[in-house]
């Protein structure tokens, strides 16, 4: 059917019959994408969750502030500060957080990082059915394809039981990890014609740890960059409610459907480069501008080739400086700020600490920039994924695993939100869509024309 006209005229079709004019939207006032017209959340639900706190609302006027993330009424940098000055891994207490609503005392952190690593192992045959045998060049559609299949291994998959959803999250938390590895050991024997190396799980690995000794060949790793994965984890655990995945997982639990149906419908949604997928569309740019700039120190270099990326004559040609802006974050993204901090000062002294200084001249100029070609005055900021790729890089992390590892890391906020969603929602969630299609005579077979769009 390629390059037929029977193709063609089904991508006509595909067009024409999907297509509603936008005036339609401002004229029945529908809030497209649940956004306002000032870029404000349409109130969907609340959260004892998170707080993703980015500007404040004044005399009915959006005005904007340095970004806040509150976990449990918690910031995150108290949170990330306290583990770090304690030279300890700080991802598991996170978790413990999210799920159980407090924080943990030593002994019951200790039993809980006792309870993941104990749950970390895959179900027996599951990795030669479900992983071996149904390799993937993309390890987010395995894991998504995976945490469905667990639900053929747990002998009762449909009890909402307080006690059984949370047996239920902890496991699919501790081996979303060791599918994640084993799927890209795989990816790597199958598609790349790599080696595979296949280790095995040592109890006494923080999450951040395991993670790294699997993925390596030899198994070694330094305590700072074990420290330093452990921090993107924590940065990735919990993003409230409104994002895309974890409303996808609200949404399918308010159903009524079952753990791992909501799970994988939120893995599947942070995958779309709109979403998760995005850290890895701001690799490829920054790989893209780091080809064409030939001096990464001058800044009028840098700025003419980003005047281009804007006027979509480069890179993907979207007019997109991707790992800019947010949709709720306007003068700074907390995650952002947290990670930069630590990647520099990872960075000083190696061969990354050039790439370093061309992501800070890439922040700095955007904005200006932004509105010299735009014309758009909105305030935009760095996200978290401007300055996560280097870090995955400097770790030795594939860019394979680079949007996987944030789905590990935030499916314990998914869970949280479920078990918000089964104690409180109550109520399947079904937002109202207006049709504006006219209404149609039905035509015989025999007298009808063919498509002419």
């Amino acid at each position: 059917m390629r390059n037929s006209p029977a193709k063609d005229k089904l991508y006509k079709e595909f067009i024409t019959n999907n297509t509603i004019d936008k005036k339609a939207y401002e004229k029945y006032d529908v809030k497209r994408g649940l956004r306002n017209s000032d870029g404000t959340g349409v109130m969907a639900g609340l959260t004892n969750i998170c707080n993703v706190h980015g500007y404040v609302i004044n005399d009915g006027e959006k005005q904007p502030i340095e970004g806040e993330l509150i976990f449990r009424g918690y910031n995150i940098k108290d949170i990330i500060a306290n583990a770090w000055n304690e030279d300890r891994f700080g991802y598991e207490e996170t978790v413990y957080l999210l799920l159980m609503g407090e924080l943990p005392t030593k002994g019951e952190l200790e039993s809980f990082r006792e309870i993941l690593a104990s749950n970390r192992a895959l179900p027996d045959a599951f990795f030669e059915d479900m992983i071996l045998k149904a390799p993937s060049k993309d390890i987010m559609n395995k894991l998504a394809r995976s945490v469905l299949a667990l639900y053929s291994y747990d002998d009762n998959p449909e009890n909402r039981s307080p006690e059984y959803e949370m047996a239920t999250a902890i496991s699919i938390i501790s081996k979303l990890p060791t599918i994640m590895v084993d799927a890209y050991q795989v990816k790597k024997r199958c598609f790349d014609n790599e080696t595979m190396f296949m280790h095995p799980l040592d109890k006494n690995h923080s999450t951040a740890e395991m993670i790294l000794s699997t993925l390596r060949a030899d198994r070694k790793f330094t305590h700072e960059e074990a420290k330093l994965l452990d921090l993107l984890l924590m940065l990735h655990a919990e993003h409230g409610g409104g994002n895309n995945s974890t409303f996808a997982c609200r949404v399918l639990t308010s159903s009524g459907t079952d753990a791992y149906s909501a799970y994988s419908a939120a893995i599947g949604a942070l995958k779309g480069p709109r979403h998760g997928g995005a850290n890895k569309k701001v690799v490829e740019m920054q790989e893209c501008i780091k080809r064409n700039v030939a001096n990464w120190n001058d800044e009028g270099e840098v700025a003419d080739f980003l005047r281009k990326i804007l006027r979509k004559e480069e890179n993907d040609h979207s007019g997109l400086i991707y790992g800019m802006g947010h949709a709720v974050y306007t003068l700074s993204d907390p995650r952002a700020v947290i990670l930069k901090e630590h990647a520099g000062r990872m960075a000083i002294g190696t061969e990354y600490e050039k790439e370093f200084r061309l992501l800070e001249t890439i922040e700095r100029l955007t904005p200006e920039l932004f509105f010299e070609v735009k014309g758009d005055a909105k305030i935009v900021c760095a996200n978290v994924d401007m300055y996560s790729g280097l870090v995955y890089r400097m770790l030795g992390v594939p860019e394979d695993l680079v949007t996987p590892l944030f789905a590990v890391s935030r499916m314990a906020g998914w869970c949280a939100h479920r078990f918000e969603e089964i104690v409180t929602g109550k109520k399947i969630i079904r937002p109202a869509y207006k049709a504006v299609a006219k209404r149609k005579e039905y035509v015989p077979m025999s007298q009808r024309e063919p498509f002419k769009g």
